[in-house]
């Protein structure tokens, strides 16, 4: 059984890797096609509606992972009438989200005007339907819900998410092919939006059909007892603030800039928070693959033993992410001239502040998984909410005087002052002694300043390298792999974090690096 579980999660975090690259690259490559022949209007109308539709998917109020959970018991005891009734369950909510979904959002119709600054004046390309492609957008949403959504959770609970991945693999393929193909040859958005549309409902038949396949066993009837129904809807309000703040969180920029500065900004700060959200995403895969672990430690271990665990953890990810931010602010702009041209740049201290955003958001990361490995969602769930309602009030008023700017400060100042301290304080008082509290503090604020220093040193070295386009963002790329962590291991190689680490890589390989000597001598 242990076997099986390792050989699982190795592949599903395999593929979950894989499908990451290609959700990023593929995209990615869509994207530039975009810029280069419809122009940056259709970018941020396309990012528009993403946040729309994101909003509205709040509905789906965190059921699918209620869901899932409440699968692990029976699929273990192989309780197959009972997964039934789970799918039966899982399959009624989603037709009711469908519903919620597509009324609210065909209710939004007449406020879509509000939504696009000036549309009425020529800031929206000219030749196309809003309202038109708003409704293909929302249908393919809709549609997601309503087509055996439900079969998928099938796969989750057997921890077989790498078919799910595989599935979307090939078809984020051939959406992202086909696309190139409508943009480049057509330069037809509505052909755009009708391929997103059809891909939608093949990815469902296809995930929905294989998980029939491999697990016949499991079909959508019988009832749940009313206590059961009861736990499960308890899970479901618990996580209910979560879902609703993490969706504001992340879509209200677009949405606020949209009303404020026209499409065209929407589609200029997406292509700076495409770049970092892409780094994010590939960091998720270490978070993913830590909670678990995270989560027996916190049971099985003393809370000395989990406070070094965490110390130990926050110094990787501070050396990781700070080399990362190292990169952004000597690569970003360099990187921007030569994939969207230079009137769609904007000033360096906008790259600053998003860096910034990064290296905090990553180290704010790192203590979420923490609460969620030790299962505080009831404890945390309003600090979510908060921290996305702070943004939305900040990003209203500091929009008017700073534009994008305003945005991206927003943002970080929301994680920093109000997401930030509440998690600390959760995470100090349920698991771990308060004293610690100040001392773990006082180390990021040094992991801050180190970084800072480390990122203004790599960006004066690569200010001096005077090279254009693909040569220079190569060279200055070799020095941003070199610099950084110069200074990172100069810094930080007396730090007992940093032997615990190296410890750590001579247990992984099994090899005695001796490192720490070397460096030392």
């Amino acid at each position: 059984m242990k076997t099986g579980r390792t050989k699982n999660a190795i592949r599903n975090t395999v593929f979950g890797f894989i499908m990451k690259m290609v959700q990023i690259l593929l995209p990615f490559m869509t994207r530039t096609v975009m810029i280069h022949t419809l122009g940056m209007q259709f970018v941020g109308l396309s990012s528009l509606f993403t946040s729309i539709l994101s909003v509205l998917n709040m509905a789906e109020l965190g059921i699918g992972s209620a869901m899932v959970f409440s699968m692990y018991e029976p699929v273990a005891t192989g309780d197959d009438k009972k997964v039934s009734a789970l799918l039966y369950l899982y399959k009624l909510y989603y037709r009711i989200i469908g519903l919620i979904v597509g009324g609210i959002g065909i209710a939004l119709v007449p406020f879509l005007d509000v939504l696009i600054k000036d549309s009425a004046e020529g800031n929206v390309p000219a030749g196309i339907s809003i309202t038109v492609l708003y409704l293909m957008n929302l249908g393919a949403t809709v549609l997601s819900y309503w087509l055996f959504a439900y079969r998928a959770s099938v796969l989750q609970a057997h921890q077989r998410t790498d078919i799910s991945s595989k599935v979307r693999i090939v078809m984020t393929v051939i959406q992202n092919v086909l696309q190139i193909m409508a943009l480049y040859f057509v330069r037809n958005y509505y052909y755009f939006v009708m391929i997103t549309l059809l891909i939608q409902i093949a990815t469902n038949i296809s995930t929905a059909y294989i998980a029939k396949k491999l697990y016949p066993q499991y079909a959508p009837v019988g009832k749940l007892d009313k206590e059961e129904v009861s736990i499960i809807n308890h899970k479901i309000k618990d996580l209910f603030t979560s879902k609703v703040g993490s969706v504001v969180f992340s879509s209200v920029d677009n949405l606020v800039i949209s009303a404020f500065l026209g499409l065209s900004m929407v589609g200029i700060y997406q292509n700076y928070y495409y770049v970092c959200n892409s780094i994010i995403g590939i960091l998720q895969i270490v978070y993913v693959s830590i909670t678990a672990g995270i989560g027996n430690s916190i049971i099985l271990e003393t809370q000395e033993k989990n406070f070094k665990d965490l110390n130990k953890l926050t110094f990787i990810i501070a050396w990781i992410s700070g080399f990362c931010t190292c990169c952004m602010v000597a690569l970003y702009q360099p990187f921007m001239k030569i994939w969207a041209g230079e009137k769609s740049m904007q000033p360096f201290g906008f790259v600053i502040c998003i860096s910034a955003f990064f290296f905090v958001w990553e180290l704010y990361r790192l203590i979420n998984v923490y609460k969620d490995a030790a299962g505080m969602w009831h404890e945390d769930r309003f600090r979510p909410l908060a921290s996305a309602i702070a943004n939305l009030a900040m990003n209203l008023i500091l929009i008017q005087f700073w534009g994008l700017y305003g945005v991206i400060l927003s943002t970080l100042l929301s994680v920093l002052f109000v997401g930030t301290p509440w998690l600390l304080h959760n995470i100090f008082t349920n698991l771990f002694d308060m004293k610690y509290c100040r001392r773990y503090v006082g180390k990021l604020i040094y992991y801050v300043v180190v970084t800072a220093v480390a990122s203004a040193a790599t960006y004066g070295v690569c200010y001096f390298v005077k090279m254009e386009g693909m040569l220079g963002l190569g060279i200055k790329t070799a020095i941003c792999c070199v610099v950084p962590n110069i200074i990172f291991l100069l810094v930080f190689y007396r730090m007992e974090e940093f032997k615990q680490f190296i410890r750590l890589v001579d247990n992984i390989t099994g090899k005695k690096l001796h490192l720490e000597e070397k460096v030392i001598r």
